[in-house]
């Protein structure tokens, strides 16, 4: 029956199968498999196994709220051999970049194309899109060869620092390269808000309660959610917009502003502090 119903699912247009994962995920599935098929494409190029104390040991580290990004090792096959890939929030793939594809080959990543790069995520995030970076790295077959033994639980040690280069670890047994990566592009998704939820935060401000937002988003992109949701009453007179856009002084502008924006990066640095 399972069989049955899996066959049945397949003779359906892609967008309306059965899609695990959140609404990102699903969302780049249901974008890749008009594309190419996804089901064909993971069993070409499988995420790289070694075995190690008699486990297999699958080379990925998952996503989490802590690095913002998840990365894969995949067998490419052939002359091709082991790539990384990885992707996550613009703000910790792009500074691991040394390169960019261009036209189908990798170029230098130049500070005027990492500010058209910059320029195209902070436009995206101003229309309140959900920008994602994609970066990759063809290891070096020499060293990495199939039995190499990844290290994927102690990798902070040598590879969370985003100012790092792959030549200040690349001795380090188990290490792999997690800079000079080649970006690939970013994608913008669009995750609107769920249908009232405006109205629930008018009601609260009536009600006389603070509404303050948590999210994952970066600055651009949690600046335009929270306008569309009441949470920003005045986007132009947000802390942050009048500083970098506006010219404003910290001083001037945190005197006239009604709403900021504070990225938990910048939480932490203050709770460390």
């Amino acid at each position: 029956m399972i069989a049955r119903l899996k066959a049945a699912e397949k003779g359906l247009l892609y967008i309306h199968r059965h899609c695990k994962g959140d609404a990102s995920e699903t969302g780049l599935v249901q974008f890749a498999q008009a594309i190419y098929d996804l089901d064909q494409h993971r069993k070409s190029h499988p995420t790289h196994t070694y075995t190690s104390n008699n486990k297999q040991i699958e080379c990925l580290i998952p996503f989490s709220s802590d690095i913002k990004f998840n990365c894969f090792i995949r067998d490419m096959g052939g002359d091709e051999g082991l790539t990384l890939f990885m992707k996550g929030a613009p703000e910790r793939i792009l500074k691991r970049c040394s390169k960019i594809m261009q036209n189908g080959a990798e170029a230098e990543f130049t500070p005027e194309l990492r500010a058209e790069v910059d320029q195209a995520n902070k436009d995206f995030g101003k229309l309140g899109e959900r920008v994602l970076a994609f970066a990759k790295c063809k290891l070096d077959p020499s060293k990495y060869t199939k039995d190499y033994k990844f290290d994927l639980k102690g990798w902070k040690t040598w590879g969370l620092d985003m100012d790092k280069s792959a030549a200040d670890y690349a001795s380090i047994e188990g290490s792999f390269p997690m800079h000079d990566l080649c970006l690939v592009g970013v994608v913008s998704l669009n995750d609107p808000p769920r249908i009232n939820v405006d109205l629930s935060v008018q009601k609260c401000r009536s009600a006389g309660i603070k509404v303050i937002m948590v999210t994952g988003d970066q600055p651009p992109t949690a600046a335009a959610i929270a306008h569309k949701v009441n949470i920003i009453k005045h986007p132009n007179r947000e802390f942050n917009h009048m500083v970098n856009e506006l010219g404003m002084t910290t001083e001037k502008a945190w005197e006239q502003s009604t709403g900021i924006v504070v990225h938990g990066d910048l939480l932490a640095e203050k709770h460390l502090a």
